[in-house]
């Protein structure tokens, strides 16, 4: 999809709160990083389609901790866009790895990631069983794990 532009933001609006929450569901997660990440939006024709918000965790390494597009705009290359716009992002400001963080049942994120260049390196145990409250139904399975990837950026 042509004519995106990505910007920086300096805070969140209700909707674009609604939108992370597609990506995270847990309000009070969110609230926990939202306050220190680093946040871009991703505008189509003057409207926000989607955002995505990055998080510094270890010396020269920066995490995408919530990416996030609009249900209408979905499989159009928006979600592609952001994730090259964090890459360069992260390595203009001399970052050395970017992770990111997915569910081990969210299997079109895991290749969309794949396809940007991040690579698996581990697997968190239970974390979406430890650290929310409800259960998460997704392609049909209880999500349990997270499956954490990164990309060398040098």
């Amino acid at each position: 999809m042509e004519n995106i532009s990505i910007s920086s933001i300096t805070s969140v609006s209700d909707n674009l709160f609604k939108l992370l929450l597609d990506a995270d569901p847990s309000k009070n997660i969110v609230q926990s990083y939202l306050k220190r990440a680093y946040k871009f939006i991703a505008i189509f024709k003057g409207a926000p389609v989607g955002i995505v918000l990055l998080i510094d965790t270890r010396p020269e390494t920066i995490e995408i901790i919530n990416i996030a597009v609009s249900k209408d705009y979905r499989n159009q290359g928006i979600g592609g866009k952001l994730l090259e716009y964090s890459i360069k992002w992260a390595k203009s400001k001399k970052y050395r790895v970017i992770e990111i963080g997915t569910g081990s049942t969210s299997f079109g994120q895991l290749y969309l990631y794949q396809k940007y260049g991040f690579r698996p390196v581990s697997i968190d145990r239970d974390f979406f069983v430890t650290h929310y409250p409800h259960r998460i139904i997704e392609n049909k399975l209880v999500l349990k794990d997270m499956v954490r990837l990164q990309q060398y950026l040098f």
